[in-house]
């Protein structure tokens, strides 16, 4: 961890210990259990700090929140609708863009894709 700190250890391994992708106050709330005095301004500077490092992966799905991901390996996410929950897919958004270089002249650092729609257990409903 490039600046190191007992909140920031805190924030990675809640967001490493979960499939779940939290919101801030989410993120809060989970490391209040082990850091009891911890603000909710440090919860946010460092998860935003942790992201711009590389740290964690921060998605935007369109719910008027962010929510965070631990794992920050090459893959996309399913956000549900009707339910709200995040999920994790093993499709890699690099894999579906032509040699954007090529052919526009684009040097991608880094893609994101968030797929909308319902999940399996709503669609049940």
């Amino acid at each position: 961890m490039k600046n190191y700190s007992r909140q920031r250890e805190a924030i990675v391994n809640a967001l490493q210990g979960t499939t779940e992708h939290p919101t801030a106050s989410t993120v809060y709330e989970t490391v209040r259990e082990t850091i009891p005095n911890i603000s909710l301004g440090t919860v946010y500077r460092n998860l935003a700090a942790l992201a711009e490092e590389g740290m964690i992966k921060q998605l935007s799905v369109g719910d008027g929140s962010d929510h965070f991901d631990g794992d920050i390996t090459p893959h996309s996410h399913f956000y549900c609708e009707k339910c709200g929950k995040v999920s994790d897919i093993a499709y890699v958004a690099d894999d579906a863009y032509p040699d954007l270089e090529k052919d526009y002249g684009f040097k991608v650092k880094a893609s994101s894709l968030v797929l909308c729609g319902t999940c399996k257990e709503c669609n049940k409903n």
